[in-house]
């Protein structure tokens, strides 16, 4: 059954492109290029660009170094892969998933600019991960082949997709968009086109409160991850999935959800805004609530965070 499945959405799907080749997008480029698809990956700039396959190159050499990719099969699937700053490169793409920095207007400019560059048959997906498909879509000429395919960091190790569409979306381009996560090795959640989705809905709550117990000194960092780690079975710490995420990023989809729903567990703390203020961004900047000096060896930054 999954052959055949694969087959007929390979006859549909030929070649996929992929806009912004940061973390999200670098991710989503190497597991749909592992999967047998040649990406064209859109960027802003040549060194974006560089920098964005330096990253997929790099990710794929830690598979080969533990033998869990060949290294011939690494070869291939670089051989997939190729970056431009042109648009019009993405005219032969079936399907193009967006994946810029979460805002609005930014995602309807880059929408509009590619609008005349693209099939008219083309799928068209937004990674967005609390935005509204509807709003989006309205950015094209063709609002029926507008899906929404929300990937989870980090891509190529996640295995979720929450995949949404709107009233105006063609019902057999959902299926195409949901066939396609399936050959991904992916699974596809079907969600609404609602703020936030399902995790995000319920996942930036829970970071908030774990700022807000820190502030109120109930434990210390590394108590408060060990403790949702060992007491919830999850596998990560809040802290350590912020940092990981990014604390702009989390500050980011905070805000979208609390200017469209209105509820004060939606808005970020004001530590959260200190941090990404002083620049403090988690993982990608070496400092968030705790410090990369050593990468091996990350310390709780308590002391600094709260005095």
């Amino acid at each position: 059954m999954q052959a055949r499945v694969k087959g007929s959405i390979r006859m549909k799907l030929q070649h996929v492109g992929v806009c912004g080749c940061g973390l999200m997008g670098a991710g989503i480029a190497e597991v749909v290029a592992r999967a047998g698809y040649p990406v064209v990956v859109l960027e802003a700039t040549n060194e974006l660009c560089e920098r964005g396959l330096g990253s997929i190159t790099r990710s794929l050499d830690k598979l080969v170094s533990k033998s869990l990719l060949p290294a011939d099969e690494k070869l291939a699937i670089v051989n997939r892969l190729r970056a431009t700053v042109d648009p019009s490169e993405l005219a032969h793409c079936d399907l193009i998933i967006e994946a810029i920095v979460e805002d609005l207007d930014a995602k309807k400019k880059l929408w509009r600019a590619l609008d005349p560059h693209l099939k008219k048959d083309a799928i068209l997906a937004s990674n967005t991960s609390s935005l509204s498909i509807r709003e989006m879509m309205t950015a094209t000429s063709r609002p029926e082949r507008f899906v929404g395919l929300h990937f989870f960091n980090p891509v190529p190790l996640m295995s979720l997709v929450e995949a949404s569409k709107s009233d105006r979306t063609d019902p057999e381009v959902y299926r195409a968009a949901l066939e396609f996560v399936a050959v991904l090795g992916k699974t596809a959640v079907e969600v609404s086109d609602r703020p936030g989705f399902i995790v995000n809905r319920l996942l930036i709550p829970y970071l908030l409160d774990a700022v807000r117990v820190l502030e109120q000194r109930v434990g210390t960092i590394a108590d408060i991850d060990q403790a949702m780690k060992l007491g919830c079975g999850y596998p990560m710490g809040p802290f350590v999935l912020m940092d990981l995420i990014g604390i702009d990023t989390t500050v980011s989809i905070a805000n979208i959800l609390f200017a469209q729903l209105a509820e004060p567990r939606f808005a970020p703390p004001a530590l959260l805004r200190r941090m990404v203020a002083a620049g403090w961004l988690g993982r990608k900047s070496g400092q968030g609530f705790y410090d990369y000096a050593d990468r091996n060896s990350p310390k709780p930054q308590d002391e600094l965070l709260l005095s």
